[in-house]
């Protein structure tokens, strides 16, 4: 039997450190954790072992020997190519999507990480050929042994709660990574790949439970949810009921408002004030970005610990205030671009003029930044356009039984003008025909995906060469604009895709088009590659503008573009390669481009330090566009706003006016002003960094548990409208 159980374990250390030098290097986390997970698993898998009779042992012995090997392969893969962790949901819920459509990017990345695959396949190897040899016995069940293994166990795991409880006493990071706010990379970097799937597997049974928790609360009619807007029939994700408020709501074509004081009704211009606090048009009066909400009633909505920590914080919350940017583009259009796999090195004058005439010109952010995190490119649409960080993976995909009332598509919907998205990828993938319709748009795509042509064929637009992978932003512009550039008034939002990995003239179709633009930039293929394809968003963006002036919207249309995320496919070296300089310092890697440009306003070059991130682009736009909202709805904040700025990363390391705080290392830079004094008193250093923690920690509970709970309902079920 100890034979059997040192095979076990021996097998999972030697997979654990082969999959942490081929992600992390030889940097060691925390060891004890590791060895108290791996002598735990490989009790329970002598356990059942034991339990097992007759010939199936063999099976099963093989079974626990291989699958273990499988899934660390995977792991090693998964982590090359996306930076972070596959989780159970990502094979659930998306396992599908990534072979169809990332298959490319799985095999190359299967041939980089090969000579740690061959390195996790050895033992197996080595084990079936000892046991062949010496014809190794697998022991069969008897009290004596099966005790064993549950002392075992349970040693493991009392080692391990006291590990965590070290973990609390010394406020460690791995206790807060593990334990308050699970971060799957930080648990895999610190205390290896069998604790992080030990921790998601845990999480995921327990959140099969909530789910059928939250089922039977729709259900019994307990928990209020929405008449979603979808546009598409029952092909969205219409639950078939009310908002709380009574009403229908995000009705398409409908010009009935949500309630009889709609922020976007033009009879009510102004922030939600009382007549005797209703400011001099002439004088400005900053007022508080507010609704007006029942404190009692939304407490007494409360029916667990999450939802009074929600209660509590929104109503103890200090709303950000009306500024000088208030309503300066009032009654304008929006086109709004999530722009794939875009980065400030994208952007040459000469090869890509348009990108780099929209970034100098108008607003210039200079301490922009668009973190990366779990689920790339969907949390990073969830991120724009909610101004919530994601909570774990896939929290788009969550947010589709949610009820999302305040999205820029849901102020726009509510003033009859019907919010439009599109996509030149497939319908279903990361089904967005779910997401997206949900946050208010009217959805379409180039291809179908995994969804009956039946039920959502009116929903493809047709566009040449829908099948290149990459396909064509240009070309999704020549096919989308028709729809809309004559409307009166319009939203529209684009998640682009020919900017996606990998950066290659082979196997990227975009950047083969554009290869002679890039030929003679003194960079390797990858960086090349890069460039090539952002040509095609170039491209993308000079024919928007020409239709927009040709058709008379140019001037009163507001084009906003962000980034989904860095391109997090190259290596740190090719990355700097095309940077043409180190990105080390503080969060540099995470450094972008943000485009908030109307042609009014391109000589009136306006700077911005302020640092500020993706979170912060829904309250911004909002504030530009005047539509009273409630700040305190979001995570992110307004750009303009007096508040101090903040950037929040996935590790919960962030940057402020006056700190880039490196919650990893624990380092923190305090930064000086243009005299050369810190900008945070050396003497109030202490209580500020303590401060800024918490506040992360806040912005972070506060996102996921409006998520988790769905509780913008109840924000909706206590607002007062007058």
């Amino acid at each position: 039997m100890l034979r059997i159980w040192i095979s076990y374990a021996a097998l999972f250390l030697w997979l654990e450190i082969i999959y942490h030098v081929s992600g992390f290097g030889f940097h060691l986390g925390n060891v004890p954790f590791t060895l108290f997970t791996v002598c735990a698993w490989a009790s329970v898998e002598s356990l059942i072992l034991l339990v097992v009779k007759g010939k199936a042992k063999k099976v099963v012995y093989q079974i626990g020997i291989w699958w273990s090997i499988a899934w660390t392969v995977a792991q090693i893969t998964y982590l090359h190519i996306f930076k972070q962790p596959m989780l159970w949901e990502a094979v659930f819920t998306g396992g599908q999507d990534a072979l169809t459509n990332y298959w490319r990017e799985a095999l190359t990345g299967f041939a980089q990480v090969s000579p740690y695959v061959a390195l996790c396949v050895l033992p197996g190897v080595v084990i079936c050929v000892l046991r062949h040899k010496k014809k190794i016995k697998l022991p069969n069940l008897n009290s004596m042994r099966f005790m064993r293994c549950l002392v075992a166990i349970v040693v493991c795991v009392f080692a391990c709660i006291i590990d965590m409880a070290v973990g609390k006493a010394a406020e460690a990071n791995y206790y807060e990574n593990y334990k308050e706010f699970f971060d799957p990379l930080m648990v895999a970097e610190e205390m290896g790949v069998h604790p992080m799937l030990q921790r998601d597997t845990v999480m995921s049974i327990a959140g099969v439970f909530e789910n059928i928790s939250y089922k039977a609360k729709k259900k019994s009619g307990n928990q209020p949810t929405q008449q979603a807007y979808n546009g598409q029939g029952n092909s969205g994700a219409n639950t078939g009921v009310t908002n709380p408020s009574g009403q229908d709501s995000f009705n398409q074509g409908s010009n009935s408002l949500n309630d009889p004081k709609n922020p976007g009704d033009p009879s009510n211009p102004g922030q939600e004030v009382t007549p005797d606090s209703t400011p001099d048009p002439e004088v400005f009066v900053p007022q508080p970005n507010a609704f007006n909400i029942d404190a009692d009633k939304l407490m007494s909505l409360a029916d667990n610990k999450k939802q009074s920590w929600l209660a509590d914080y929104i109503l103890n919350e200090q709303p950000t205030m009306t500024n000088e940017m208030t309503g300066i583009f009032e009654g304008y259009n929006v086109i709004f671009l999530t722009a794939e796999g875009f980065s400030p090195y994208a952007v040459r004058e000469d090869i890509t003029p348009t990108l780099y005439h929209l970034i100098h010109t108008g607003f210039v952010f200079n301490n922009y930044y668009v973190p990366l995190w779990a689920t790339s490119t969907s949390d990073g649409e969830y991120v724009n356009n909610t101004g919530l960080i994601p909570d774990g993976q896939f929290s788009m995909r969550k947010s589709a039984d949610d009820y999302m009332p305040y999205t820029l598509a849901g102020f726009y919907n509510r003033t009859g003008i019907q919010s439009r998205a599109y996509h030149n990828n497939s319908l279903s993938y990361y089904d967005r025909h779910r997401t997206h319709p949900n946050l208010g748009y009217l959805f379409k795509a180039c291809k179908l995906g995994d969804v009956s042509e039946k039920e959502y064929g009116q929903y493809i637009f047709q566009m040449e060469e829908a099948n290149r992978w990459p396909s064509s932003d240009y070309q999704m512009m020549i096919a989308t604009m028709p729809e809309y550039v004559n409307d009166e008034r319009f939203f529209v939002y684009y998640m682009t895709v020919s900017g996606h990995m990998n950066y290659l003239f082979k196997g990227n179709s975009m950047s083969a088009k554009n290869r002679d633009a890039v030929k003679d930039l003194p960079l390797s293929e990858n960086g090349q590659a890069y460039i090539a394809c952002h040509v095609e968003l170039d491209k993308a963006l000079e024919y928007m503008l020409e239709q927009l002036k040709e058709a008379g919207q140019l001037e009163k249309t507001l084009i906003v573009l962000s980034a989904d995320h860095y391109p997090y496919a190259m290596s740190t070296e090719e990355y700097e390669e095309l940077a043409g300089k180190s990105l080390s310092y503080g969060m540099d890697v995470y450094r972008n481009n943000l485009i908030m440009w109307n042609v009014q306003f391109e000589d009136e070059i306006k700077v911005v330090n302020k640092p500020c991130c993706s979170v912060d682009l829904l309250p911004t736009i909002l504030n530009l566009l005047g539509m009273p909202y409630d700040s305190r709805m979001y995570a992110g904040k307004d750009i303009f706003c007096d508040e101090e700025g903040m950037v929040i990363f996935k590790d919960r390391s962030f940057v402020t006016d006056g700190l880039i705080y490196n919650r990893k290392t624990k380092e923190a830079i305090w930064l000086k002003d243009e005299s050369g004094n810190y900008i945070v008193p050396q003497n109030q250093q202490d209580d500020y960094l303590k401060q800024k923690q918490q506040e992360v920690k806040d912005q972070y509970q506060f996102s996921a548990y409006i998520l988790e709970e769905n509780y913008y309902a109840d924000i909706e079920a206590a607002r007062i409208y007058e």
